[in-house]
């Protein structure tokens, strides 16, 4: 096994691992050349749409949550770095790109091309997954150029943010006379939070203590202007900071920024839980069930399950602990999007899409839209058929600069992952049951630390030398 063939993942079900080798064989179909707009390894990772390439903030940022997985077959980086190469002089960076033109696709609605700030939260994750500290220090100066022009373009008097509400990709959710956009906001203080990490890492007090109170003081804000104890909810504003009362999936940016307390975080979930909430069959809706605008069919995002928000929201789930809910719900999505790739209808072909109906399977559709919920739209979808299968599904938590591999497991079963490279080293972590009981058996070419959570009744932390061995988890 050479370090540049994926990793490979082990699952009782194998339809899981087969959607999940299956998506890695059609990343290379969207490397796309800028000049040519042929397929490039060294291109950009882009839909190609009406012979159109163009590159989109919110997909590339969290494409890389998937990409920092395929062994460095795809630089996780290159998107990215493109947004960075063209910030403005006043630090403005767009959401959107012509990548044959180069220049940024603006529109009515969102005249400044504003997205959502997350690039702080893609590059901790980076750094995790790469420890490249070099990085860091390197695109430190865009990301401040890019967090001073939010905040002296959008910033209002009340300390909160104004953004038109299209800036948070959700084109036709209910959200009218939205002037404070509960998404955007947390998003911003997920950045803070995030960029104030990064100062850490770089050992810059000055840095981290400057974010850190910026994200208190987001923080506090969306607290005391956009929570409603009644519904127990996270509400948009309008411009007399009026909370309107439509519960889309926006709210949810707020647990991965950890703004609710535990008791708000509780809230939040019973409306996780709630079928007639976002508690659906296929897990989550972008708009609340209970909505006068909710369509069966998904209508966009009024209904529709978008890998991209699910990953949201269960990574904000992991913030409270909330590991298995997190899983369940990974998995139940994953059914759904397993079952639109392999349909039982023999002579209808099936596909990963951009969007799923909510409470029955296949793809979801949109009014005035024929071509909603593109086919085979791996940029959001790897999300679910890699990261949360690696990170929810197997329950893996890796970080190179610490050297760790966490592992949570639910409960026992045959699954784990083989030759996942971690900077220059190959690692092997698979649980099997022998003649001596469960064991989890390993292989890495360098030292590291593995820690095991199982059943949420032992957890250990064992120092893993290089070469092979196994543990008997009844020993542990």
């Amino acid at each position: 096994m050479n370090k540049h063939d994926f990793p490979q993942i082990h699952f009782y079900d194998q339809d899981f691992v087969d959607i999940y080798g299956k998506t890695w064989s059609w990343v290379s179909s969207y490397w796309i050349n800028p000049a040519s707009g042929e397929q490039d390894t060294d291109g950009l990772f882009v839909y190609p749409e009406d012979n159109k390439f163009v590159i989109n903030q919110f997909e590339s940022i969290l494409s890389s949550f998937f990409l920092v997985y395929s062994n460095r077959n795809f630089d996780s980086c290159k998107n990215i770095d493109f947004f960075y190469a063209h910030q403005e002089e006043n630090g403005a960076i767009r959401w959107k790109y012509d990548i044959q033109s180069d220049k940024p696709v603006l529109s009515a609605e969102n005249p400044d091309g504003v997205g959502l700030p997350l690039f702080a939260f893609a590059e901790y994750n980076l750094y995790h997954k790469s420890a490249n500290k070099k990085r860091i220090k390197d695109v430190m100066p865009f990301l401040q150029k890019y967090m001073e022009w939010l905040d002296t373009s959008f910033k209002q008097e009340n300390g909160l943010y104004s953004v038109p509400v299209s800036a948070s990709t959700m084109t036709n959710a209910p959200r009218e006379n939205v002037f404070y956009p509960v998404d955007f906001n947390a998003c911003m203080a997920i950045n803070a939070s995030y960029m104030s990490a990064l100062g850490d890492i770089l050992n810059d007090k000055e840095l981290s203590f400057q974010y850190r109170k910026m994200y208190f003081s987001i923080k506090t804000r969306i607290n005391s202007l956009m929570w409603d104890n009644d519904t127990g909810f996270y509400y948009d504003l309008d411009k007399d900071q009026n909370r309107l009362s439509t519960k889309t999936i926006a709210s949810y940016w707020t647990m991965l920024a950890e703004i609710p307390n535990a008791d708000k975080a509780d809230r939040l979930v019973e409306h996780l839980n709630d079928p007639n909430s976002f508690g659906t069959e296929h897990p989550f809706p972008t708009l609340s069930a209970d909505d006068p605008h909710f369509s069966e069919d998904g209508n966009g995002y009024c209904g529709s399950v978008m890998p991209a928000f699910n990953f949201m929201v269960i990574k904000g789930l992991e913030k409270y602990g909330q590991y298995e809910l997190a899983r369940e719900c990974a998995i139940r999505h994953l059914y759904f999007v397993l079952e639109t790739l392999m349909p039982n209808e023999k002579n209808e072909p099936g596909d990963l899409y951009e969007a799923y109906c909510p409470n029955k399977e296949g793809k979801a559709t949109m009014e005035g839209d024929p071509h909603f919920a593109r086919n085979r739209y791996i940029l959001t979808v790897g999300l679910s058929t890699i990261a949360l299968m690696i990170e929810n599904v197997i329950g893996l938590e890796i970080s190179l600069p610490r050297k760790t591999v966490d592992w949570v497991i639910p409960n026992l079963e045959i699954m784990g992952i083989e030759n996942l490279s971690l900077k220059r080293n190959l690692i092997t972590i698979l649980s099997n049951k022998s003649s001596r009981g469960w064991e989890i058996q390993m292989e890495s070419e360098k030292l590291y630390y593995f820690t095991i959570n199982i059943l949420n009744q032992k957890k250990k932390t064992l120092p893993i030398p290089s070469g092979k061995c196994s543990m008997l988890i009844d020993k542990l």
